[in-house]
């Protein structure tokens, strides 16, 4: 396989110079991550890897080790299909949310893609204050965008749906389509090219793996049927695959997700909201909050229905996300710089034990 096939160009070939390890070092990308080991593709196949001891004691959080979608620099074994991972190069592209749980750290959920495939469900998963959401995370990833509302033979309302989507979408293409219908899927094969990564994120139950099975001609991945009552998925992908498609392109599937976190700032919440800090700019006073303020301008657009209030109140809630974790990040750091302090402190007056 040639290289340029498994997404391999002048970004990462000009990294890979400057590193300079050797010939004897190589780059492969990362398939698939199972706790502390890595499937890899190269050249010549694929390869079953672990990173090496000195990456381990310089990577200081879990978003610095390799995940899917990542190249890696590698001493193969050749004789065992076997690899050391010494060097992460870095990434040209990221959809990466917060880690779930209380601590304050990102989670890679796909890396090197050129275009996320937002899937959306047409049926009762619909939910505009959701795709608000991924909207934000991948407008920060550094990937186009493309937004897929499937299963539109589901939905007596398609064209209010659109309209609803592509009000709030900016410059993304919005695709419908029904994932089982023959006519429709060329609207996501044309996006498919090869060498270039797509990767397709969304709820549960939304159409995903359906979609994948079509790109690869084969019922590779499982699907189940969504609930009836409440149109969600049973996480029938339970990991992330770099999967190389038959007619060249490259995917990436990953898990249904039931609760988006948000790891981003106020610059992205502005990119993803833009018609909101337009109108904001027509606001009275500069540090105006658009509740109940004389000459608000965001206001005025609720009241003459330019405006979805909902839409304003998301806004709202997702800025008070950044907030606190912005404020979370600056605490973690000020842990992190007084453990180093202590840790100096203890080498530089340590006594030597004599026995």
């Amino acid at each position: 396989m040639n290289i340029t096939q498994l997404g391999w160009g002048t970004f990462f070939q000009q990294e890979y110079e400057g590193f300079g390890g050797g010939q004897d070092l190589i780059p492969a990308r990362v398939t698939r991550q199972d706790k502390n080991s890595y499937e890899l593709l190269y050249e010549r196949g694929s390869l079953t890897a672990q990173v090496s001891g000195a990456f381990s004691y310089t990577a200081e959080s879990a978003s610095e080790y390799p995940t899917v979608g990542d190249w890696v620099i590698v001493n193969v074994i050749e004789d065992e299909k076997k690899a050391i991972i010494h060097k992460l190069l870095p990434r040209k592209s990221s959809f990466t949310r917060k880690a779930a749980g209380v601590e304050t750290e990102a989670q890679i959920v796909a890396a090197n893609v050129d275009i996320v495939f937002m899937v959306v469900g047409l049926d009762r998963n619909f939910n505009l204050r959701r795709i608000e959401r991924y909207l934000t995370l991948i407008n920060k990833s550094g990937a186009k965008m493309v937004i897929v509302l499937n299963k539109s033979d589901l939905c007596d309302e398609t064209e209010e749906r659109i309209a609803e989507v592509e009000n709030i979408s900016g410059d993304a293409p919005v695709i419908t389509m029904s994932a089982t219908c023959d006519d429709d899927f060329s609207q996501i094969e044309r996006y498919i090219e090869e060498g270039k990564t797509v990767t397709l994120v969304g709820s549960s139950g939304t159409g995903k793996s359906t979609i994948i099975n079509r790109l690869l001609g084969e019922e590779r991945l499982l699907v189940k049927q969504t609930s009836e009552h409440v149109s969600q998925g049973r996480h029938t992908t339970t990991w992330r695959e770099l999967v190389v498609l038959p007619s060249g392109g490259i995917v990436i599937d990953t898990p249904g997700m039931r609760e988006i976190q948000l790891w981003a700032d106020d610059e992205d919440l502005a990119n993803a909201f833009g018609d909101i800090e337009e109108l904001a700019e027509g606001c009275r006073f500069r540090d105006c909050e658009h509740l109940a303020e004389p000459g608000c301008a965001v206001q005025q657009a609720i009241e003459d229905g330019k405006l979805e209030d909902k839409r304003l109140q998301n806004y709202r809630k997702m800025g008070k996300e950044i907030r606190f974790m912005e404020k979370r990040k600056r605490e973690r750091a000020i842990l992190d710089k007084n453990f180093g302090k202590q840790i100096h402190k203890f080498h530089k007056h340590k006594k030597k034990v004599i026995f």
